[in-house]
């Protein structure tokens, strides 16, 4: 059951926002919230369309982006209160993301990219290591659940990879180590609508295992069944008239 933006006590929250106000250089206010707090395990999906402030809004929760006000709590910690190396050592700590676009790096075999993580992050590497003893090993066993256990496939350059294959590499990819923590910005968005429902149910299936939360955006609301908790951006964005510029 859904519950308002006020029902998730700070103390259990993976994300809270806290009169939270960006705007892009000699712009308008792109977002500006008031408060939203994102439950440890919760599962969320944030809708709206283009220009209403929603890769913006994983910016600032992934740290790339700073408030002009306000605060990002994730896990209790204040990512204004980081430095910028601090910030990206705590994304790499806690923060599994799934890009829109997956960026692969192409010069990585398919295990190497989705094992990455585990080179920047001491917790998500030990963390890795302790489900199935190696990187390699848990590598394969989320490429397996995600639905490609063909070892000739395993052995391809990701770039000869279609579409939906290189979206569950970027998602388990972005879920080894089990980070506290996974965003993903739009990443069905080429995908119909019988390969996304799969995609979904065996992201969030996994999410459930490592008890991470999930954020995502998208502005296909016919997304929303799949998810414990549904936000409008508009309806908490203040600012949601303004144009999305510099995104």
């Amino acid at each position: 059951m859904s519950r308002t933006l006020a029902q998730a006590p700070q103390a259990e929250a993976a994300i809270a926002l806290q009169d939270l106000r960006f705007a892009w250089p000699g712009g308008a206010p792109v977002l500006d919230i008031p408060a939203l707090h994102i439950a440890r395990n919760e599962k969320v999906f944030v809708e709206g369309p283009s220009g209403s402030g929603k890769s913006t809004l994983l910016g600032l929760i992934g740290g790339v982006l700073t408030p002009a006000r306000g605060k990002v709590l994730l896990l209790g910690q204040d990512l204004g209160a980081l430095s910028a190396a601090g910030r990206d050592r705590f994304r790499a700590e806690h923060l599994g993301i799934v890009f829109q676009m997956f960026n692969l790096l192409p010069y990585l075999s398919l295990i190497d990219n989705v094992i990455l993580p585990c080179r920047f992050s001491l917790r998500r590497r030990e963390v890795a290591l302790a489900a199935t003893g190696t990187l390699t090993g848990e590598a394969r066993r989320l490429l397996a659940h995600l639905g490609l256990r063909d070892e000739a496939l395993l052995q391809r350059p990701v770039t000869q990879l279609s579409v939906g294959q290189q979206q569950r590499v970027a998602a388990a990819r972005a879920l080894i180590g089990g980070p506290e923590i996974l965003i993903a910005d739009e990443p069905t968005s080429a995908l119909d609508a019988r390969a996304q429902g799969r995609f979904l149910e065996l992201l969030i299936e996994e999410c459930e295992r490592a008890q991470s939360a999930l954020v995502f955006v998208s502005h296909d609301t016919s997304l929303s069944r799949f998810f414990s908790r549904s936000i409008a951006l508009p309806e908490v964005n203040r600012a949601a008239a303004a144009p999305e510029e510099g995104a």
